[in-house]
């Protein structure tokens, strides 16, 4: 019997930067990283990831992704199954970035 892939995955170095966040900005208790897309017009291909701070609403997925409490609208997971949130840095840049199965997006 072969086990489900994970909906989402946080690669261990961009689970510290979201600690750190949530350190650093002091996210209150209770609130959880939110994840999800924006412009996902059925039918368009142009689906940009978004991560913030939110409370958990009413029927919302709840994740618990390396100690990181996680919500994403239901009817949002099907654009972030499987997706895996990394950290990028260089000497131009740096940021979370999202690498899905079919194409990776950086923000």
């Amino acid at each position: 019997m072969s086990e489900n892939p994970p909906i989402l995955l946080i690669t261990a170095l961009a689970a510290t930067k979201i600690r750190e966040v949530m350190d650093g900005q002091q996210v209150p208790s209770g609130y959880c990283l939110r994840v999800g897309v924006r412009g996902q017009a059925m039918g368009c291909s142009g689906v940009s990831y978004l991560m913030g701070f939110d409370v958990p609403k009413e029927g919302d997925m709840l994740l618990d992704v390396d100690g990181i409490p996680v919500v994403i609208d239901p009817r949002q997971s099907m654009f972030v199954m499987g997706m895996e949130i990394d950290w990028h840095e260089d000497s131009e840049q740096k940021g979370f970035v999202f690498n899905n199965p079919t194409k990776r997006v950086e923000n």
